[in-house]
């Protein structure tokens, strides 16, 4: 029997890491790298019409191109005054369009500010952008805005040279600042206009240094990677969905109330189900920007569900009858999860939440909105500090019961003391699994910072970022499947007989692998062991 239970243990452990290398290969040597990084350099266009904020969009390149200023030597000279310069950054490049397979968009900015003695850089200087959006779908189409907004953004800058007039003209190292997110990527060209308006009455873009030049970084997601993911979302839905079915059907066959183990189990099945559901489909089709926000709520509702169920799964193995089997009991462990779960929340509303009416917000860009951001994020980092403290502590005290319940097995008969022996070694090996997949989640987003995206080992090109995702998103979805099919309802009778101390079982009894918590009606099989200790 013990052989037997060991044997179809490792069949489906081997399954399972089969499916779970196949993933990581998919995405290393199928997918190609999940993001591309491109530079953009703004043209510097001339609009000399006094209502700014009527004007035309200026295209940086093109049959009806703006008319351009190669310097700002040459506006000087043409007296073109600051408020008649327009950066324009057309997206894509040349002869190239977008698609909705890239997902998204994420720019960042970078200026080229040269330092002047005459017009120095002011320590905490801030510079105002007055940025507009526009989309078209053909070269003859006229250009449609999408946004327009007056942002602020600080600039932290260093210089690396004393501030003497022989350093004039040399270049200010500056950061990199936030400028624009867009959900979805529905169009094939997008125009940016960025104006500097400066007003010296109000404060206004004075004391910025000489700005030379505007370049822009975009990065949206890789096609090619997106149709991998799609389809690992699509193979994954239903395989998670047919297990869920099967294992519900195997609760309501019970004659009694489900657990509330048996209900967490589930309810992470639907979480996870509900990651797994590929709507990301008709975002190629439709132009739905809020996608990403969706994206994160998803993830959050599963990682809360995760976190609980650990919670939960420790403490319905432990002693205490009375808080057994009843969500309240738990109220101090879930309790950090649901507050650090809803400051997160509230800070992506306040982020990708305001982006959905203007993306080029960024609550960052103020001193109010950092503040606000660092103190859901470290409210949400004390919860996480005080869920893996209680965790550590349940996983302790079960560990250390199960041991001492251990003491209790020899006076068992031989087939009853094998079948919880397996219920011991199948709950010690579910706490195994759980420590490796959390243990390769961190190690894998780790090498996937440090290296260079991928690693080439002869003519085989691994891409380590796109194995990452693939990979971590498999082994999840694997994790949750085995826990619906090891942990689902036994109907195999193992009777009880409690005249002599001892739990019979009748003869050619089959013991099965996944009889591992619950009995027709009785408790689980563990809570069996504990309360046999306790009545002897």
């Amino acid at each position: 029997i013990e052989n037997m239970s060991t044997k179809k243990l490792c069949i489906v452990g081997g399954i399972l890491l089969v499916f779970q290398v196949i993933a990581f290969l998919v995405g290393g040597l199928i997918a190609p790298s999940p993001t591309t990084a491109v530079p953009y350099m703004s043209v510097k266009c001339i609009n000399v019409r006094k209502n700014h904020h009527k004007t035309k969009w200026l295209v940086p390149w093109g049959p009806n191109h703006c008319e351009k200023l190669k310097d700002f030597d040459e506006a000087v000279s043409r007296q073109i005054e600051a408020n008649d310069i327009v950066f324009a950054v057309h997206i894509p490049h040349p002869k190239k369009e977008m698609s909705p397979w890239f997902q998204f968009m994420l720019f960042i900015m970078q200026l080229d500010i040269a330092f002047k003695m005459d017009n120095d850089l002011k320590e905490n200087a801030e510079i105002t952008l007055d940025v507009s959006l526009a989309y078209r779908d053909t070269a003859f189409d006229d250009w449609k805005e999408i946004a327009r907004a007056i942002e602020i953004r600080k600039l932290k800058c260093t210089f690396g040279s004393p501030k003497t007039p022989d350093s004039e003209g040399r270049h200010y190292d500056c950061e990199f600042l936030p400028f624009m997110e867009i959900g979805s990527v529905a169009h094939k060209y997008y125009l940016i206009n960025i104006r500097l308006p400066v007003n010296e009455r109000k404060g206004i873009n004075v004391g910025i240094g000489e700005i030379k030049d505007i370049r822009l970084v975009g990065i949206h997601q890789n096609g090619g990677f997106t149709k991998v993911w799609f389809a690992m979302k699509t193979f994954l839905t239903p395989s998670i969905l047919i297990i869920m079915v099967w294992y519900w059907r195997r609760i309501t066959l019970m004659t009694r109330a489900p657990v509330l183990l048996e209900k967490v189990i589930f309810a992470l099945g639907i979480s996870m189900t509900f990651i797994n559901i590929p709507v990301e489909w008709f975002s190629i089709g439709f132009d739905w920007t809020w996608m990403l926000l969706f994206g994160d709520i998803r993830q959050g509702i599963f990682y809360a569900m995760l976190l609980s169920f650990w919670i939960i799964f420790c403490g319905e193995h432990m002693m205490d009858q009375n808080e057994r089997n009843r969500l309240s009991g738990y109220w101090k462990q879930v309790g950090p999860i649901a507050v650090g779960s809803f400051c997160l929340f509230i800070f992506d509303m306040c982020e990708r939440g305001v982006q959905l009416k203007n993306p080029f917000y960024s609550i960052w860009t103020t001193e109010v909105g950092t503040e606000l951001a660092m103190a859901f994020i470290i409210v949400a980092g004390i919860c996480l500090c005080l869920y893996f403290l209680f965790l550590c502590f349940m996983v302790f005290q079960v560990f250390r019961n199960i041991s001492g319940k251990q003491s209790s097995l020899p006076a068992m008969s031989k087939a009853r003391r094998l079948h919880y022996e397996g219920l011991i070694f199948r709950f010690k090996f579910l706490m195994l699994i759980t420590l490796a997949c959390a243990a390769m989640t961190v190690i894998f987003f780790i090498v996937s910072q440090v290296t260079e995206g991928h690693w080439k080992w002869g003519d085989i090109t691994i891409q380590v970022n796109s194995a990452f995702f693939t990979g971590i998103y498999g082994m999840w979805n694997l994790y949750v499947f085995a826990l619906m099919f090891l942990y689902a309802p036994s109907h195999k009778n193992y009777g009880e007989d409690q005249s002599n101390g001892d739990l019979g079982v009748n003869s050619g009894e089959e013991l099965q692998l996944t009889t591992t918590i619950t009995h027709v009606d009785g408790p689980t099989e563990v809570y069996k062991l504990a309360r046999k200790e306790a009545q002897e």
